[in-house]
């Protein structure tokens, strides 16, 4: 039986503890790096207006975290954009580079917390979103550092026109090219194969120019609802390239699923979970500061052959789950999962 335990320290990192978390600190990016566990936050310090940054922290247990530094390690700044925020990071460290996909939005807007499932996102003060195809449009891009540290721009990983995020590269590359999973909100319709928003997949030589991208997974079972997005960055295993996914179910209520890709051709699914493995129980996962009824991982370290999964809650704090990887691949495996 899957056992996916939750740390009983959770949420092991809250807002309020520096300024740039003061209101919330979520969806990170984390990576095991040089005897240390590395987590980059999406942190806030206000709700009006909402402009998110990434920070870091270190640990090393993996659970008791303290900030590196008090200023992020990137910004929407480093892109153009004063108002702007970047968001949702994922770390991973190829050869000797630390790379960093983000979702990136121009604009400032202001968040007011409902209690229905979804914010009220308030644009009306900010009038440069007229530029744009049409106001929360996100865009991704990858960030490169070298020290793990001090991040810089690198690209831009979809085009302007579209609202494309979740975006995350495979921890090495497959056949002498970059895999990044994707998903464009905006490819849905008979001419995609699908009749809500998925997953896809797209290589590259450089990091710059990355091919058609190719869909991979589809929403199918009714958890799933109205949306899947990859969650977290790719685990090797020798089953497989692990991959958590969130659904979001009619009621806009997370939950997570899993599925195995083939190792030389990640287009390829060898299983998926019918089943979700995670969803919201404890109350720190019903409510919070923004949206209730989230969970949400971001990253995943494996070590000793434990997979240490961080994850976001109602966009308000970051939490910890940890299960077995072999039992997770095996649950994954089982057709009755």
């Amino acid at each position: 039986m899957l056992e996916i335990k939750r740390h009983p320290k959770n949420p092991i990192i809250i807002p309020g503890e520096q300024n740039i978390r003061k209101v919330v600190t979520f969806n990170p990016g984390a990576i095991y790096n040089n005897g240390k566990f590395y987590l980059y936050d999406r942190a806030a310090e206000t709700l009006s207006p909402f402009r998110t940054s990434i920070g870091i922290l270190e640990s090393e247990n993996g659970v008791d975290f303290k900030p590196v530094q008090d200023e992020p390690v990137f910004t929407s700044e480093q892109l153009g954009f004063e108002e702007g925020s970047v968001q949702d990071p994922r770390v991973v460290k190829i050869e000797d580079k630390f790379y960093m996909n983000y979702a990136f939005q121009p604009y400032g807007f202001d968040c007011h917390p409902t209690g229905l499932g979804v914010p009220f996102y308030d644009v009306s003060g900010y009038p440069k979103w007229k530029e744009e195809a049409y106001p929360m449009i996100t865009r991704s891009g990858i960030a490169v550092s070298d020290d793990g540290i001090t991040f810089e721009q690198l690209c831009y990983t979809s085009p302007k026109e579209i609202d494309d995020r979740d975006h995350i590269l495979f921890p090495e590359k497959i056949d002498g090219k970059y895999a990044l999973l994707r998903r464009p909100i905006e490819f849905v319709g008979e001419e995609y194969g699908t009749d809500r928003p998925g997953i896809w997949l797209s290589f590259s030589d450089d990091l710059t120019e990355w091919s058609e991208p190719v869909l991979i997974a589809r929403s199918e079972e009714k958890w799933e609802g109205k949306k899947i997005g990859a969650a977290a960055n790719p685990v090797k295993t020798d089953k497989g390239w692990l991959v958590m996914y969130h659904g979001v179910d009619t009621g806009s209520v997370y939950k997570v699923g899993a599925f195995l890709l083939d190792l030389e051709d990640p287009t390829k699914m060898i299983a998926r979970t019918k089943n979700y493995i995670m969803e919201p129980e404890e109350y720190y996962e019903k409510v919070g500061l923004v949206i209730p009824n989230v969970v949400f991982p971001t990253s995943l370290v494996e070590k000793d052959g434990l997979l240490y999964i961080y994850y976001g809650v109602c966009d308000t704090s970051i939490c910890l789950a940890t299960v077995e990887t072999n039992q997770l691949v095996d649950h994954i495996l089982d057709p009755n999962s």
